[in-house]
């Protein structure tokens, strides 16, 4: 490790709402704070945050430089860069490691890394991700409203989806794609909020001026399929913690089951964030699947005074310790 290596109270890996709350609590409370930001926030693509009080609708990017520039007002430090491993020191505290070979101490960390959204591999859907391809109602069910949606069945929760988004529309569409055939009683679900249930393996979406247009089935040998109509196409994809850091102190991320199988992964952490190692915390959706945008702030935040209040208390006994 460089020798010159700067030390810091905290250092947070990961600048999304979870990483910049946590450090602007830090901050606030006269900790020397860094976070370790790799600029790939999972929600780039869509146009804006919502369900975020007296913020709904906010820009992504924008609600993020607003962060950065709030941590960095009370003397946080804010770099770019992405921390590829961590180990603890025998004095106490870690060294942090950065990608091109920068490492920083820290008596504490805070890891806010997030999640990967690894999507259907139907042509179409990455492109059109966070725009008019869709997984949470709640963050994007306004802006669809009233449009013809389709629901792609890859698991057994494509049911529940698809009852939960005639919330928002009238007109939805259940592709049952590669997913498993409801039962009797799904069916009869369906059918009473009028859903339309759609046999066959989904080819690809069809686009218009970079907007989703249809869905097109596949079709025979030698022959295109049916193109059915939609504006917006909901998927699940499986959600994956970026939580390379946290592996190399040794916590590895979990899997975590909804509807009877796999739906991704998380670490562990108690109610404040802490996890299994001693003077590291997680926040936001490393550790908490879904949490939105303002749920991973408030993640953060919680996470943020957890770790103050653990150095206050260190501190003091290291005080009667020296006074001893």
């Amino acid at each position: 490790m460089n020798e010159n290596r700067k030390d810091y109270d905290v250092v947070v890996v990961g600048g999304g709402p979870a990483g910049l709350s946590g450090a602007l609590a830090l901050s606030r409370a006269r900790r020397s704070v860094l976070v370790v930001d790799a600029g790939r926030p999972r929600n780039a693509p869509a146009e804006g945050a919502h369900n975020y009080l007296g913020l709904d609708g906010v820009p992504p990017l924008e609600l993020l430089a607003a962060g950065r520039k709030e941590v960095t007002g009370y003397g946080g430090e804010v770099v770019s860069g992405r921390v590829v491993s961590a180990r603890r020191r025998e004095e106490g505290g870690f060294d942090v490691r950065l990608e091109d070979g920068t490492a920083y101490g820290a008596r504490r960390l805070l890891v806010t890394t997030g999640l990967v959204d690894e999507l259907p591999q139907v042509p179409g859907v990455a492109e059109l991700w966070g725009r008019d391809v869709l997984h949470c109602p709640y963050c994007h069910g306004w802006e669809v409203r009233d449009r013809a949606i389709g629901v792609l069945a890859t698991g057994p929760q494509a049911v529940h989806q698809a009852l939960m988004w005639r919330q928002w529309s009238d007109d939805v569409a259940l592709f049952l794609h590669t997913g498993p055939e409801p039962s009797d009683e799904q069916y009869a679900e369906l059918a009473a909020r009028g859903i339309a249930v759609i046999d066959g393996e989904v080819e690809r979406l069809e686009t218009e001026g970079g907007r989703l247009t249809g869905v097109r089935l596949k079709g025979g040998p030698g022959g295109e399929g049916v193109v059915r109509p939609a504006e917006a196409l909901v998927v699940a994809p499986r959600f994956t913690a970026v939580a390379d850091v946290l592996a190399s102190l040794g916590l590895e991320a979990e899997d975590r089951e909804a509807f009877g199988t796999v739906v991704g992964s998380a670490v562990a952490s108690d109610a404040t964030g802490a996890t299994g190692v001693p003077g590291v915390w997680a926040a936001g959706n490393v550790t908490d699947l879904m949490a939105q945008v303002v749920t991973s702030a408030a993640d953060g935040l919680r996470a943020g005074s957890m770790i103050n209040a653990d150095l206050i208390a260190e501190e003091v006994r290291l005080a009667v310790a020296a006074a001893s």
